[in-house]
């Protein structure tokens, strides 16, 4: 067994975050987005492309081909929880996905114009690596540091990812900035950020792949087959949240919510792209500026939950999101974006710290499997993605206008503001009972 809260290991645990953390930025969030809706609008097809044949808007397919990714995650995240569980080999499956997704990132230099189905896959592939890495790695935190720890050694990982993902996209800044310096077209400038994403994660991934224990298996026995093993775990999850009312209305609300929150955060940059013919530059500074807003943001989110409680401090920030997502439907002009940005920033990093923290909160503090809750937990909001973007391309698909979409986020948020208020009177109820019980 592996010596807990050791500095060297701990440090190559967080190395993995920074490795990881720039495809999260630069694919996803911004120069990603910003290229494909310059190579796939045009005066002959306008917005629309072809993809195997089918006619689809462009961000309606960038859209749906996330939500396939994250669909695939949520069938295979019990299964890879399962067996990060039972068999204790969860560095060759971080290995794995981690490889994956790098390559995939490489593979992207070559997607120009001419071979969207090559892009659009390859984007797909390089979230599943992403977010395959990811179980493994959250996996890891109880195996490397003690209880006590857990919290200062997740910051730190928190921490590691952000500056090494805002480093490598100062560097990409750089080459799309000034791509003729460099004998670089602005697409090639674009298409060689791919290329540094992949080979920064592969590469800095070495870090934690020579240093982190192999994983240690469960030692508890369990009678299930692996494949089976991990769905059977949610269910009996699930039966036990039927019983904790707290919980019970907490993870509804959090899944409509997570579903406006996520979507917004994953299709910000191609609205500023399409909708306001924003510069890939421009969309950059944007990106960073909500990156370091959102430290802020959880801190005072942080604050505020120790005075008011976390559920109001939630309904806030909720009726925040809505006010977003109407401000944006009438957005015209890069400097409202940009304004718009900033809040966005502010509510982004409390809403999903403050969201785990009350989650954890809501648990019997006695239960011995909290990885399976929080397993639970990430199918939840890995399923909110899915459907949000699912929904976010297909009302832009049906009606041919991404603000449209921005009004049914909104709605969204609304039946989750609702459910808080019914935590909220649940919340007030149990606190009395306790009150009551200990009289």
């Amino acid at each position: 067994m592996e010596e807990k809260n050791n500095d060297k290991t701990i440090t190559a645990w967080a190395m993995f975050d920074w490795a990881n953390s720039a495809y999260n930025l630069v694919i996803t969030t911004t120069v990603f987005p910003a290229y494909y809706v310059a190579i796939t609008t045009n005066a002959a097809n306008g917005n629309r492309v072809n993809f195997f044949g089918f006619s689809v808007i462009n961000t309606a397919l960038q859209d749906y081909a996330l939500a396939a990714a994250y669909l695939i995650m949520v069938l295979l995240l019990p299964i890879l929880s399962s067996i990060a569980d039972y068999r204790g080999n969860k560095k060759a499956f971080m290995q794995f996905f981690t490889i994956l997704g790098s390559l995939a990132c490489c593979s992207l230099f070559l997607f120009d114009e001419k071979n969207i189905e090559w892009g659009i896959v390859s984007f797909a592939i390089a979230a599943i690596g992403y977010a395959g890495g990811f179980v493994f790695y959250n996996s890891y935190l109880p195996e490397i540091a003690t209880v006590d720890m857990q919290d200062k050694v997740s910051a730190k990982g928190f921490t590691y990812g952000y500056i090494g993902s805002v480093l490598l996209q100062l560097i990409c800044f750089v080459f799309i900035l000034m791509p003729a310096k460099f004998g670089l077209t602005a697409g090639s400038a674009s298409r060689l950020s791919f290329l540094l994403v992949g080979l920064w994660w592969i590469g800095f991934a070495m870090i934690p792949f020579s240093i982190l224990p192999k994983g240690s298996p469960n030692a508890k026995a369990h009678h299930h087959h692996i494949i089976k093993g991990g769905f059977i775990e949610l269910g009996n999850v699930w039966a036990k949240i039927k019983v904790m009312p707290l919980l019970k209305k907490f993870l509804p609300s959090f899944f409509f919510y997570s579903m406006g929150v996520q979507t917004i955060m994953l299709v910000a940059t191609s609205f500023a792209a399409k909708e306001l013919g924003m510069p890939t530059e421009a969309l950059i500074k944007i990106i960073l500026i909500i990156q370091v807003v959102a430290i802020f943001g959880a801190t005072l989110m942080s604050r505020l939950s120790d005075k008011y409680g976390n559920v109001r401090v939630l309904i806030l920030t909720v009726c925040i999101w809505i006010g977003i997502c109407v401000a944006a439907f009438f957005t015209t002009t890069s400097t409202q974006f940009y304004i718009i940005a900033i809040v966005v920033g502010l509510v982004m990093g409390g809403i999903q710290s403050l969201s785990r923290s009350t989650y954890s909160k809501f648990l019997p503090q006695d239960i011995p499997d909290t990885a399976s809750f929080f397993s639970f937990y990430d199918v939840t909001e890995k399923l909110a993605i899915v459907g949000g973007l699912f929904s976010f391309g297909l009302i832009e698909e049906l009606t041919g206008n991404m603000r449209n979409s921005t009004l049914v986020l909104a709605l969204f948020f609304v039946i989750g503001l609702v459910l808080l208020f019914s935590l909220l009177t649940t919340e007030r109820k149990v606190q009395k009972f306790s009150e009551f019980s200990s009289r």
